[in-house]
């Protein structure tokens, strides 16, 4: 079996000492770049391949991102996490992904166990409550998906324009009796944004709003059906798919499936189910690409901090 090779190896090889190895393999500035080249040269015909934890304790990159969602089992934030792990995947990099339950506590805690672990960066999934001096430890290796930020590049949705198409896609149709089921106010992104965003089309469309608010659940949309449903409903837009979902079902049982519901997510269970229903694209798989390609933009250029809104868009 062939030796593996250590950087002490390389040293001797390339008649530099150990530390000159150590700074060339960590993108140190202050190696010439005759030194450089010839550890490098060294480095390509030897074969010789540096472990990521011996990097990571030298200072250098440890090739891994951080990756802090609000909920495991969401289905938006995993399409969003697909994109992200496909262009860092495709950069070479391995993920750390971990769980804030919507807790600036431990979204604390789990940045203060990425900084230990020296990853590269870090993408966090914003949700109400969120600051952020939470992220001064990564300063400019840092990128916010959701919700606007300011001290560090963000990718933001497009909140009102998701509602905003739903409601025209309907009015086109010559609906005027629309109600819509949502997330408490509290909760700024989802659940303020899309309510003052039926608020305003009904009030643009000269329509009556009938509305309630509850939790981003299959069970709450389920209970509020009622409470919004009249004789004359034709339509319920819905702030995201999983209160679709329970609106569906709510209204099956009532045999009123002659009501049109929307929803936000691009979920293909929904339709699947549901047949009388339709769901606006918010791109959450193009804002995961967006986020870790900004990410890789500040670790490699030293990239200005950016902030992005994806665009919503009907389903293709």
């Amino acid at each position: 079996m062939t030796q593996k090779l250590t950087i002490l190896d390389i040293a001797k090889l390339a008649g530099v000492g150990k530390s000159t190895v150590s700074r060339v393999l960590t993108q140190d500035p202050r190696v010439k770049p005759a030194t450089r080249e010839k550890v490098e040269q060294v480095i390509r015909e030897s074969g010789y391949v540096p472990s990521k934890s011996a990097q990571s304790m030298r200072g250098g990159s440890s090739k891994v991102m951080g990756i802090i969602v609000s909920r495991l089992d969401s289905p938006s934030e995993n399409k969003a996490i697909r994109g992200i792990l496909e262009v860092i995947y495709g950069a070479g990099y391995d993920a750390v992904i971990m769980e804030s339950q919507f807790s600036a506590e431990k979204t604390r805690e789990h940045l203060a166990v990425l900084e230990k672990r020296n990853v590269d960066g870090v993408i966090v999934f914003g949700f109400s409550g969120f600051e952020d001096k939470l992220l001064d430890r990564f300063s400019q290796r840092a990128v916010v998906i959701a919700v606007d930020t300011q001290a560090v590049s963000s990718v933001s949705y497009d909140n009102e324009g998701m509602i905003q198409l739903a409601m025209a896609q309907l009015t086109e149709k010559g609906l005027t009796a629309i109600s819509y089921i949502g997330v408490d106010p509290s909760d700024r992104t989802t659940g303020r944004l899309r309510l003052d965003a039926y608020l305003a089309a009904c009030r643009k469309h000269r329509l009556s709003a009938v509305y309630q608010t509850g939790e981003l659940s299959y069970d709450s949309a389920y209970a509020l059906t009622d409470k919004v449903l009249k004789e004359e409903t034709q339509a319920i837009v819905c702030a995201s798919d999983t209160l679709a979902m329970g609106v569906a079902k709510r209204l099956q049982e009532l045999q009123r499936t002659e009501v049109t519901v929307s929803g936000v997510g691009a979920t293909d269970l929904l339709s699947f189910m549901f047949p009388n229903t339709f769901s606006i694209d918010p791109g959450y798989f193009e804002a995961g690409e967006h986020a870790a390609r900004l990410l890789l933009q500040h670790l490699q250029h030293n990239a200005a901090i950016t902030h992005l809104i994806q665009h919503a868009s009907y389903p293709a």
